[in-house]
Formats: C-alpha cells, sequence, structure tokens
C-alpha cells in the first residue's frame, strides 16, 4: 500500500502575514539610531548596510564637520538615524548627522543637569553671536558669553575646540545656548585665588602696565591685576596717569591691601620713595618765603608746588589785597612762577596754607604813607550808591566819598545826583584805616570852607542878633531868596519877616540884586541853618532908638523919635568894625 506524501506550503494570506509582521518590526525602528556597516563608497556617498532588507546611502560630508576630518572606508561600523525603513526606491533612508544630533542631544542634557563643561568648536558668526558645534548639536553662543572682555576679532577662536557651559536647553524648540564667558571667569577666579594667597601687602613686587583710566592705571601681576590710584603713583600731583605711565611699562609697586573676598588688590609707587611731608614744619617755617609753580586752579584758589610732592594752597582770599570775589584764574595761571608766604603748616591733614598778597606791600599801607589826611586826590567814579560814591584810587584801591561830603549847601541825596560813573572828580582825604581797608574823602572840602564856619565880613562872627547884608537872589510870592554878603551862605526871609507893618510885608518892594539890611534870628551850625529877618531889625533899631533918644511919654512923637536917631546916625563918623 503506497502512502501518499504531503508538503506544506503557505497559503497567501500566511505569506502576507509574515511579511506584514517582518516590516512591522523594522517600522519599529525608525526614529531611532541604528548600528550599521560601511559595504562601499561611491563618489560622494557611503553604502551602509543597517541588516535590514534593504541598504542605505549618506552623503560622505556628514561623516566630517568642523574641527573632525573622517576618512571612512569599507567595513567600517557607524552609527546613523534611521528616518524610514524604505523609500520610493526602495532604499532605507538614514542620516550620519541626525545620529550624532541625537546622540549628542542625550549627552548635553546630562551635562546640563550635571552643571558640567562641553566641548564645541565656532564654526559660524550670525546676527548677535555665534553657532557652536557640539559633536552634531549646534548651540548659540551670544557676543556677550565669548570672553570677559569685549572681543574685536573671534577668527582665532574658530574652528579650536574650546570649553563652553551650557546656559539654556529646549530640545523640544531645538535650542541650545552656551557661555564660553562663564567657564573663562571660573578658571580666573581659580587662578587669582591662588595668586592673591601668595601675596602678602606691604610686598614689593614688578607688574606691567595693562590699562590706563582717568583715576589710575591698571597693573599685571602676573594673571591678576591690581589697581594702582592716581594718587599713588607719585608724592607730587599726577593730573592724569598717562603723565607718568604707559601701557606696556614694567614698574615696581608696592601692594598696599589685598581683599581676600573680591580679590582686589591696591598698589602703590610713591610708597617706595621717601615721604616729602617728614619734617615739614622745619623746612617751612611761617612767614618765610618760597617760590613755586601754580599747578591746579579751582574755584576757592591754587595749588603751588614747592619741590616734588609738596603743594600749598594760595586761598581766593589770600590772592590779591584789592581783587576781591575775583576767580583765582584771573589772578593766576597754570604752570606760572610765584612766590608765595608761608601762612600755616598742618603736619597731620598734610595742607599748607600760602599767601601771594603777603608778598607785596598793603596798598592801603603805601596810600596812607603817601597821601596823608588833608591831601588831595583825584579819581574816576567807579560805583554811587545809597550811601556814597566809590572813586579809584592809585595803588588800585578805592576810596568812598559819604554823602555829607559831597557839597555844603545841597542834601547828599540831591548832590549825588550831580555825578555819573566814569566822572573824574577832585576829593580830599579825611581818614585812612589800613586795618579795615577804608579811605574816606571829601568832595564838597575841595570846594572851599564850611560856609557855616565862615566869618561875614565886617562881623567877628556869625550868631543869632548880628545884622548882615543880604543880596536878594529871588523874588518869591512867600519872601525873599538871599545870600549873606561875604559868606556862601543863603536864607530865605518870609513874606512876614519882610517888615514890621503888614502894608510893607510885599515881596514886590524888592528887586533881584538889591542889597538890604538883617538880622540874624537863628544860627544853629549843628543843623546847618541859618534865618534872617527885616522886620526884627527895624523893631531892635526901633527899641535902641526909644531908649537913646526919648520915649513917648516924653511929649516926643514916635516919628520925631526915629528921625533924630536916624539923623544921629548920618552924621556921625563910621568907625570900621574890627574883629574880635
Amino acid at each position: 500500500m503506497a502512502v501518499q506524501s504531503t508538503s506544506f506550503a503557505p497559503s497567501r494570506e500566511d505569506f502576507a502575514a509574515l511579511l506584514n509582521e517582518s516590516f512591522g518590526e523594522d517600522e519599529a525602528l525608525e526614529g531611532q539610531v541604528i548600528k550599521g556597516k560601511v559595504v562601499a563608497i561611491e563618489k560622494d556617498v557611503a553604502v551602509i548596510d543597517i541588516g535590514l532588507k534593504t541598504e542605505g546611502r549618506v552623503a560622505l560630508k556628514e561623516f566630517t564637520g568642523p574641527g573632525r576630518e573622517q576618512s571612512l572606508k569599507v567595513g567600517d561600523e557607524v552609527e546613523v538615524y534611521l528616518e524610514r525603513v524604505e523609500n520610493a526606491l526602495g532604499e532605507a533612508v538614514i542620516s550620519r548627522d541626525k545620529a550624532r544630533r541625537e546622540e549628542s542631544w542625550v549627552k548635553l542634557e546630562r551635562a546640563f543637569e550635571a552643571k558640567e563643561k562641553v566641548e564645541g568648536i565656532i564654526f559660524n558668526q550670525v546676527k548677535g553671536g555665534f553657532t557652536v558645534d557640539l559633536d552634531g548639536a549646534v548651540a548659540f553662543l551670544p557676543r556677550s558669553q565669548v570672553d570677559i572682555r569685549p572681543v574685536r576679532d573671534v577668527a582665532p577662536l574658530m574652528g579650536t575646540p574650546t570649553a563652553f557651559e551650557i546656559l539654556k536647553m529646549d530640545r523640544r524648540r531645538g535650542n541650545i545656548v552656551v557661555s564660553r564667558r562663564t567657564v573663562l571667569e571660573e578658571s580666573r577666579a581659580e587662578q587669582r585665588h591662588e595668586i592673591v594667597a601668595n601675596l602678602e601687602e606691604g610686598q614689593v613686587i614688578d607688574g606691567v602696565v595693562k590699562n590706563i583710566t582717568d583715576y589710575g592705571a591698571f597693573v599685571d601681576l602676573g594673571g591678576i591685576d591690581g589697581l594702582l590710584h592716581v594718587t599713588d603713583i607719585a608724592w607730587r600731583r599726577v593730573n592724569h596717569p598717562s603723565e607718568a605711565l604707559n601701557i606696556g611699562q614694567t614698574v615696581k609697586v608696592r601692594i598696599i591691601k589685598i581683599n581676600h573676598d573680591t580679590h582686589r588688590i591696591s598698589l602703590g609707587m610713591k610708597q617706595l620713595l621717601d615721604d616729602p611731608w617728614g619734617g615739614i614744619e622745619a623746612k617751612y617755617p611761617i612767614n618765610s618765603r618760597f617760590h613755586g609753580r601754580v599747578t591746579n586752579i579751582t574755584d576757592y584758589g591754587a595749588f603751588v608746588e614747592l619741590e616734588a610732592g609738596i603743594e600749598g594752597l594760595i586761598h581766593v582770599s589770600e590772592m590779591s589785597w584789592t581783587k576781591k570775589n575775583v576767580h583765582p584764574g584771573k589772578i593766576v595761571s597754570t604752570s606760572q612762577e610765584v612766590d608765595v608766604q608761608v601762612l600755616e603748616v598742618d603736619p597731620v591733614k598734610r595742607r599748607i596754607s600760602l599767601g601771594l598778597k603777603q608778598t607785596l606791600r598793603n596798598p592801603w599801607e603805601v596810600f596812607a604813607e603817601t597821601h596823608p589826611v588833608g591831601s588831595i586826590v583825584e579819581g574816576e567814579v567807579k560805583n554811587k550808591t545809597e550811601f556814597g560814591l566809590f572813586i579809584g584810587l592809585e595803588g588800585d584801591v578805592d576810596g568812598m566819598v559819604h554823602l555829607s561830603d559831597l557839597d555844603w549847601k545841597k542834601p547828599g541825596e540831591q548832590a549825588i545826583e550831580d555825578f555819573k560813573k566814569g566822572d573824574m572828580v577832585k576829593a580830599q582825604v579825611l581818614d585812612v584805616d589800613v586795618e579795615k581797608e577804608r579811605i574816606s574823602l571829601g568832595v564838597k572840602q575841595v570846594a572851599g570852607v564850611d560856609p557855616f564856619q565862615q566869618k561875614a565880613e565886617g562881623e567877628a562872627d556869625m550868631r543869632k542878633g548880628s545884622v548882615v547884608t543880604c543880596e536878594v537872589l529871588e523874588v518869591k510870592e512867600g519872601g525873599l531868596e538871599v545870600k549873606i554878603v561875604g559868606t556862601e551862605l543863603t536864607a530865605f526871609i518870609k513874606r512876614n519877616e519882610l517888615a514890621r507893618d503888614r502894608g510893607d510885608q510885599r515881596a514886590d518892594r524888592f528887586a533881584v540884586g538889591e542889597k538890604v539890611d538883617a538880622r540874624v534870628i537863628l544860627f544853629d551850625r549843628k543843623a546847618r541853618k541859618v534865618s534872617v529877618s527885616i522886620k526884627a531889625l527895624e523893631m531892635a533899631e526901633e527899641k535902641e532908638a526909644i531908649a537913646q533918644y526919648g520915649s513917648a511919654d516924653s511929649g516926643a512923637s514916635l516919628g520925631d523919635i526915629l528921625g533924630a536917631a536916624l539923623k544921629a546916625r548920618d552924621t556921625a563918623p563910621k568907625v570900621k568894625k574890627t574883629e574880635e
């Protein structure tokens, strides 16, 4: 009996299921990094077997990049990123770049979490900074994070492996921001700490001038900078560090102070030299005079260098005897050589007070010697004030004419209106006060004698009751303006003082230039007042005639008495009165 043999053959449905299962496993690998082997190199691509039904092709340029040159050969094992199992040509779509990027992101995330440094290469410049290749991942390096100080030329850094610190990562967006500056600062801080630990205050060390500013110079001490302040460069005044130092110059400095917390170091050069202020009081005794050079001018005075490192201040009040409230720059100039006198020395505060005007004679002393009281001077009206005139005099000094010394006759308020600035006037020196720096002058004293001190012609003195002759200057409705003959005095005779009889009390009875006799009824030198009266004189004459020639009780009329008195006066010999 023959046994019929049978063979198993999968159905079409089973084959399809197996095929789908196989492709399903392959598709599960998409989006992952897998290993493959280079099986061929054709022109600019490498054929790579990744263990699937099809091979993939990768451009050779993906195996090279900034800072790396890779020579690929058949048989090399490489990692690639599987994008698709099969494309329209039946080939696997793979990428070396994406494989490196995925691998790099994993490493970078670990480094970021551990705050570790990463290595990368700057390969391109973009807006606001540069791009860095972090072994496949591209990061952004802001320009401010390239170096501790601004870098003008970044070319030397391009293509060179450099350490970076990751500042920020966002895998979803594919953003990485790195910094080279933080790495340098950390490294520098470590170096500074090590260098500072080996330095001591008071130590003398050589350094190189690295930078110069308005306030000092930074000196490189071999990996750490110290500040040499402008005031510690020299004992003398240094207005700007560039006057004494140049960039690149090697200098010997003393470490003045070290701040171990901030790593700041203060340096000094002048501390290596002897202090010129030692024994300063003996060197510059008070009231001694020296020759110096003006080094600086301020609003309050001028500094004068007496020797290297020793300066004194001439306060503005000690610069000139006569120029008050003037800026020092209008009296002296920078670099000018001047003679000064030592006024005060303070070795503790390191100050010397100097005087410029003390080297010249006091102009008020000179004026007092050359123009004694009573002498006549001439000068220009410098100023008019509410209390008088200021006259410019010889020696660049001013004298003052008080209102009361402007005119004998007019009140000062009226008299000052006759003067204006620039007028040349003559005046008499009334007083000189050297200590108070005052000169008193009088203008009216030049014009003549005080009329209130002047004696009238034919009179021993001007006093109440005296009879004077007056010349009519002006006829007014209310009286007469008259001048007392023989003097400079003027007076006003009121209408009721023009005559004894009311009917004769009329001003129009008189004419300008006419001379009349009157009696002084008031003379006050202190108040500078004088009053005269024709009426008082008539009444006095009447009284005198009655006493001498009789009275109305004797039977004679008043007319007979006055007639007799007048006849006696006219016939009597004239005797000239002499001064008592």
